[in-house]
């Protein structure tokens, strides 16, 4: 228990530091908000994967679809880094980065409002955003309290609720972008060096790698006849390859639309920072997302520390796999197995509050920018945004923390609320409103108003629908491709997703008089001329 306090002491510290080293930074809006847009490139990739890869990954996720799927889960991990993190830096990072500086935007709402000449498509997408960030958060809390529930019998879970909540708003609030960005990236470091020393320590109490493996075959799945699926675990795509898929594109192609995401591109300090940035924040998905799906896969040869439910088929909660997997990992180490959970619960807390700052800093902004400043009758100083800004960050967390504790904290409705779950219907709805849209717009002059509004009603009544269905109406469904979309959160928020990729350039060709004007003056951006010297360019030998 003292080893583990100290740890977390000694990471508390460091994070108010860098929060108070970073004020300086933080002077003016475009400062606060978007750290000047001067962000280095190892700065903006950790920030971009620390953000993307929280406690709901390491507990919720992990935990739900290595169980369900085995080692093939990993697929879930390898296809967060190379679409989720490699594809969206190549696609989106200089454009965004280009439109968005030349539109002077500094929120996702903001880029609606301006690149579609629209401020009624900024106010709504700005409130969709701070709607459905919040069961994102809750999915966020949610992960954290099951790991310190088992790490901390005697500690009650809203005490660390408030802790995280109270430092975080500390070095956000006070540091801006750049505090969290730096911070992000020591957080980033303290969750590579901790999922390789979980995925070590757990193959090492096993035997190594491939002793593991042998065990984990001689898990077998129940068919709807009866009989066994001897394997299932340790195959190429796992026993529900229709599921994983599911999973890879919700988790994958979602970042592409969420705007605490697309807000790092924003930035970013040059052509050359995205080039690195690329490869960094690939290398660490890789290995964090990676490694997070290949750990729980494992989960089924802690069967036995896991609590099962009455009938004894599955988890009583699936977010209680890598809390047992981690508790009897530290039992097999003996006692230096202390230190290895020290370094979890750091490795969750960084994760949580990386993300949480990320949120956070994007609720507090879109509210701001996008619908206080906006609507106020009387025109704001710079210094009267920042504190506007600063107390909505504030009531961001606060906000947060509250749900964590009158919600997420009941015993008995956490295990009715599923992280994946959570998450699931946040990504559907924000990816399944924004994604498309903005896509398009960085890419194509003719997407019209009429195609963004489609989008955003479109994402908003697939989500919602699927949670009425599901999750207050519990209506079931014989159909099979009913079942697989209208059962999950996941499925619904892939489905809107890719039915917004189909609908805008469709509703965008039949309703070109919704287009907006100046856009070939929007474009230009992308084709100004600059300067350079030889150093940085050789011309062709003809």
């Amino acid at each position: 228990m003292i080893v583990k306090l100290a740890m977390i002491v000694v990471f508390f510290a460091i994070t108010i530091v860098v929060g108070v080293l970073s004020s300086r930074s933080a002077k003016g809006v475009d400062g606060f908000v978007l750290g000047g847009r001067s962000v280095g490139p190892w700065l903006t990739a950790f920030s971009f994967g620390t953000s993307y890869f929280s406690a709901v990954i390491f507990i919720g996720y992990a935990g739900r679809f290595g169980w369900n799927f085995g080692l093939a889960s990993t697929w879930i991990g390898l296809g967060n880094a190379f679409i989720g993190s490699l594809m969206a830096w190549v696609i989106l990072g200089r454009r965004t980065r280009v439109m968005t500086q030349h539109l002077g935007s500094r929120t996702m709402p903001d880029f609606f409002g301006l690149r579609f000449n629209s401020k009624a498509l900024r106010l709504v997408a700005a409130v969709i955003v701070f709607v459905f960030l919040i069961p994102y958060t809750a999915s966020l809390f949610n992960g954290l309290s099951w790991l310190f529930s088992a790490s901390f019998a005697g500690v009650p879970y809203w005490g660390w609720v408030i802790i995280m909540a109270v430092l975080t708003g500390v070095y956000v609030i006070i540091g801006g972008y750049m505090g969290s960005a730096v911070n992000n990236f020591i957080q980033g470091i303290i969750m590579l060096v901790g999922i390789i020393a979980v995925i070590g320590a757990m193959l090492g109490t096993n035997g190594g790698l491939t002793e593991a493996i042998a065990k984990l075959s001689e898990s077998s799945v129940e068919t709807a006849a009866g009989t066994q699926f001897n394997g299932a675990y340790t195959s190429f795509l796992g026993p529900q390859p229709l599921q994983l898929l599911g999973v890879v594109i919700l988790t994958s192609l979602g970042t592409w639309g969420l705007p605490q995401m697309v807000g790092k591109f924003y930035a970013i300090k040059d052509e050359g920072a995205i080039h690195k940035g690329t490869v960094i924040s690939t290398v660490f998905a890789v290995i964090v997302a990676g490694g997070c799906y290949f750990l729980g896969g494992f989960g089924r040869l802690y069967a036995d520390s896991v609590t099962m439910n009455a009938a004894g088929t599955a988890p009583a909660s699936f977010d209680t796999i890598i809390p047992a997997m981690l508790g009897a990992i530290e039992e097999g180490l003996g006692n230096g197995g202390a230190w290895l959970i020290g370094l979890v619960l750091i490795l969750v807390l960084a994760a949580s509050m990386s993300t949480l700052s990320s949120l956070a800093m994007t609720s507090a902004s879109t509210i701001t920018l996008d619908l206080v400043v906006p609507m106020s009758k009387k025109q704001k100083s710079e210094k009267s945004h920042m504190l506007i800004m600063r107390v909505l960050l504030a009531v961001s967390i606060l906000i947060a923390a509250a749900i964590a504790i009158l919600v997420v904290g009941n015993a008995e409705l956490a295990k009715k609320l599923y992280i994946s779950d959570l998450m699931g219907i946040s990504w559907g709805a924000l990816a399944g409103c924004f994604l498309a849209p903005f896509l398009y717009g960085l890419f194509w002059k003719k997407v019209t108003k009429a195609a963004v509004w489609v989008s955003f009603a479109t994402g908003l009544g697939i989500t919602l629908t699927q949670f009425v269905l599901n999750a207050v109406l519990k209506i079931t469904f014989e159909n099979p491709v009913l079942a697989y979309f209208c059962g999950s959160s996941i499925n619904a928020g892939m489905l809107a997703m890719l039915v917004g990729l189909v609908i805008v350039p469709v509703v965008s060709l039949l309703t070109r008089k919704t287009a907006p004007e100046g856009v070939d003056d929007m474009f230009a951006c992308y084709k100004k001329e600059v300067t350079v010297s030889v150093m940085s360019s050789l011309e062709e030998n003809k």
